[in-house]
């Protein structure tokens, strides 16, 4: 009977060494997934062209939540830059109006 006992107790004690053993090693480092590597990638992409706009409280915010959905471009667009560029000379030519409206449709188609 002492001898089961001692089996018993010295069985106890030799998994509970173990199981002590494995909670203080370290679990090993899993590598992130493509889907992962890609946001994290995103995110940094993000964050640089927020830095480079000098972007911080609110607006970096909204920045960041758009462009990591995609949202953002890197620059203006081609449609853009058009817009951009119409609005610019009906104002210098001082527009207003249907003139204006008509303009416009004009300078963005071609």
């Amino acid at each position: 009977m002492k001898k089961l006992i001692t089996v018993i107790f010295l069985s106890l004690a030799a998994s509970s060494f173990a199981f002590a053993q494995a909670q203080t090693q370290p679990a090993p480092k899993k590598e992130p997934t493509a889907a992962q590597k890609k946001q994290q990638d995103r995110m940094r992409e993000c964050n640089a062209q927020a830095g480079e706009k000098k972007l911080s409280g609110e607006p970096r915010k909204q920045f960041m939540s758009s462009c990591l959905k995609g949202e953002a471009p890197a620059g203006k667009t081609a449609q853009q830059e058009k817009m951009t560029t119409c609005n610019k000379q009906a104002s210098e030519k001082k527009l207003k109006g249907d003139a204006r409206k008509k303009f416009m449709s004009e300078c963005l188609k071609g």
